[in-house]
């Protein structure tokens, strides 16, 4: 039933192109919520499975059309949309302005679906409201240990105009996604040995320490802010 009622609804006399409009047009028409996947030419990347509703026989409706447009159903990508949605959700306005960042596949990859789910439109200069901060949970945590060793206590250095897509995404997951993607991994550019070294004891003996420090640091920030 649930091919049928795609076909259905695909007018057989229209044609539709290889342009993202049409790619994302013909995906409403089969039934898919586009707010919940990632669009590039190449590739399709599903960020939510259930709200997407992005079925194995929608994949086959699509892949009739678009054979050469790959669908991507990486749980481990679900999961660093998940973490990511739950910072963006609460920072994003609708029709933001955000600038991004040059070169970054998976920012890239994270935030085109908000120019659907908020309307927003990404830009790499102008004018903006919002700006990505590409800053990840292990270099975040990283720089809270560095701080508290070199006697500074805790830095809160955030500005209210920025964004942080992963600053709740732990670098292995990233770089397990793209190199599963295969793609360039993101080097660790920690530069605090000290820090480091106590962030590799604290992975063998409390493996969830890295979300548990960044939600201390939260905490004093809004205690001390308030």
């Amino acid at each position: 039933m649930d091919l049928m009622f795609n076909l259905s609804n695909v007018n057989e006399k229209e044609e539709f192109s290889t342009s993202k409009r049409d790619v994302l047009k013909f995906l409403k028409i089969i039934g898919v919520d586009t707010r919940f996947i990632s669009y590039t030419p190449e590739k399709i990347y599903i960020n939510n499975l259930r709200f997407s509703k992005f079925s194995r026989k929608r994949e086959d409706t699509f892949n009739n059309q678009y054979p050469e447009i790959e669908v991507v159903r990486s749980s481990l990508f679900q999961k660093i949309c998940s973490k990511s949605s739950k910072v963006l959700a609460l920072e994003i306005k609708p029709n933001s302005v955000i600038l991004m960042p040059e070169d970054n596949f998976i920012i890239d990859v994270l935030m085109e679906p908000y120019t659907r789910k908020y309307g927003v439109k990404l830009v790499h200069e102008g004018d903006y409201d919002l700006i990505v901060n590409p800053t990840i949970l292990d270099d975040e945590v990283n720089g809270i240990f560095s701080t508290i060793f070199s006697g500074e206590g805790l830095n809160f250095t955030k500005k209210s105009n920025e964004i942080y897509p992963l600053i709740n995404v732990p670098l292995d997951w990233i770089n397990s996604f793209l190199e599963m993607d295969g793609r360039k991994i993101i080097k660790n550019e920690n530069s605090d040995e000290l820090a480091t070294s106590f962030m590799e004891f604290l992975e063998d003996v409390a493996p969830q320490y890295r979300e548990n420090v960044l939600k201390a640091s939260e905490y004093i920030e809004k205690k001390i802010r308030n």
